[in-house]
């Protein structure tokens, strides 16, 4: 964990340090990355303010807007993960005006909602993980080597009766002693595995799938209601018989008495909490409901689209199966093409709750080269790594790569600008016969790419412009 001011709370980073973590995956965009680590940091400084003021600070919200495959959306996973807040990612296409078939805006913050709430419970999980493997290894030791009750040896005597004398207290006691100490090793037995592949009958939970969709379009999880709580206070719960290895048993097990452990209540209400006061929803393709003036025909519903999110973005109450959830502090990151529309498309309102716009540049040859051989994910590790799994390892020369990335940039000019995409296209292609051909033909040696090899395979396809549309 990078840590640059010692007040500075688990997973909380400062600006410089949010755009060093993002520079290992995202190659250039300077712009964007500074305008999301002021955002991400405004909101940790937030909650530092007094309770008075805290509530007048509204987050900025933000547009991303450049040409497909420069890093938008990439930059919004990455910053979740980092952040480790609740964050989801909707396309704002798929949201439609009522009357026309789609999801309503409100969803979104569901999922959201949904996703706080598993992220806190596998917090309280791990906190009470230990706790319930212990349980669970009793539950299985209960299997096992069922315990010896201790018989009561004491009786109620009336006055001037004489006490009657359990004979069988001695031989009771010691088999109680017997049985603990036969646990005791049978424990160590479980915990070290060698049980394992044993084969143990238990009684588990089953779990009712309760489904219902009414209304169309939308289920019950829609409009706000648990289901699976309504119906699982009605109905008891059942068991049912399971015949597992000891290994599998001690999951299963372990899984049930974690979840009488946390506590839902708390999770619920801490999940609430966090979706508040550090969610964030990246709202993809936005400039696919920007009307462009027009209003008639899919124009209407665009606009439509937009009116229904700004209720959600400028702040309002949302009912979820969790509770009701206030949307004014959550962090808005929409992102954009923006070919045919232009961000001033969209309706004035709407514009004025993205007040931050950062515009991302279009890769360059130079881009390219730093996006196939710098990340931790870069394409060429990813494909070295696969091959490697069977012997075979590749080595790109540096006029290679750099032939490469060449035409990546040749193609997008000509074709369509898809970014950094391209290059999973043409790494495919020029890929392809070794890929097919290991283990039968290359079974282990080391295959070397350079530029006459990416020239000899690929020339052909780049000048012919009808084949470079349909295969790059």
């Amino acid at each position: 964990m990078i840590m640059g001011n010692k007040s500075v709370e688990k997973n909380v980073y400062t600006p410089s340090e949010i755009v060093k973590e993002l520079d290992k995956f995202i190659i250039g965009q300077t712009e964007a990355k500074r305008a999301v680590a002021i955002a991400i940091r405004n909101r940790w400084r937030r909650q530092q303010v007094k309770d008075v003021l805290r509530e007048e600070i509204m987050p900025n919200n933000i547009i991303l807007i450049g040409p497909t495959g420069v890093g938008k959306t990439e930059i919004a996973r990455r910053l979740a993960r980092l952040s480790q807040a609740p964050f989801v990612k909707v396309e704002a296409s798929k949201f439609t005006e009522v009357g026309y078939v789609g999801r309503d805006v409100e969803s979104m913050v569901r999922d959201l909602v949904e996703v706080g709430v598993n992220l806190v419970k596998a917090e309280k999980a791990s906190e009470v993980q230990a706790k319930a493997e212990k349980l669970a290894d009793e539950r299985i030791l209960d299997i096992l080597i069922p315990p010896v009750k201790k018989i009561q040896t004491t009786s109620v005597v009336q006055e001037g009766e004489e006490q009657p004398v359990n004979e069988n207290g001695n031989e009771t006691e010691n088999e109680v002693y017997q049985n603990k100490k036969t646990r005791e090793w049978m424990r160590e037995k479980v915990k070290s595995g060698e049980m394992d592949d044993k084969l143990i009958e238990f009684d588990s939970q089953a779990q009712p799938s309760i489904g219902m969709q009414v209304l169309g379009p939308f289920g019950m999880d829609d409009m706000g209601i648990n289901i699976q709580e309504i119906m699982g206070s009605i109905m008891p719960k059942k068991r049912k018989k399971r015949k597992t290895t000891v290994k599998e048993a001690r999951q299963i097990l372990a899984q049930e008495e974690m979840q009488k452990l946390i506590d839902m209540d708390a999770v619920q209400k801490e999940a609430i909490e966090r979706v508040e006061n550090s969610g964030m929803i990246f709202i993809d393709e936005i400039d696919k409901v920007a009307g462009g003036g027009k209003a008639h025909g899919p124009d209407v519903s665009r606009e439509g689209v937009q009116r229904d999110l700004l209720p959600i973005v400028e702040g309002s109450n949302v009912n979820t199966k969790y509770g009701v959830v206030r949307t004014d502090h959550i962090l808005f990151i929409a992102s954009g093409a923006f070919h045919v529309s232009k961000p001033s498309d969209l309706i004035p309102e709407l514009q004025g709750r993205f007040p931050i716009r950062v515009e991302l540049n279009s890769l360059s040859e130079e881009d390219f080269i730093q996006i196939l051989t710098t990340p931790q994910n870069a394409l060429l590790k990813q494909y070295g790594a696969l091959l490697e799994t069977e012997g075979v390892k590749l080595n790109f020369s540096k006029d290679g790569i750099k032939e490469i990335a060449r035409i990546a940039t040749e193609v997008n000019e000509q074709v369509e600008n898809i970014g950094a995409r391209r290059l999973h296209t043409i790494l495919t292609t020029l890929l392809d016969e070794i890929l097919f051909d290991v283990p039968d033909k290359i079974p282990s040696d080391t295959v070397k790419i350079d530029a006459k090899f990416v020239k000899d395979k690929l020339e052909k396809i780049v000048k012919d412009r009808d084949l470079s549309k349909f295969i790059l």
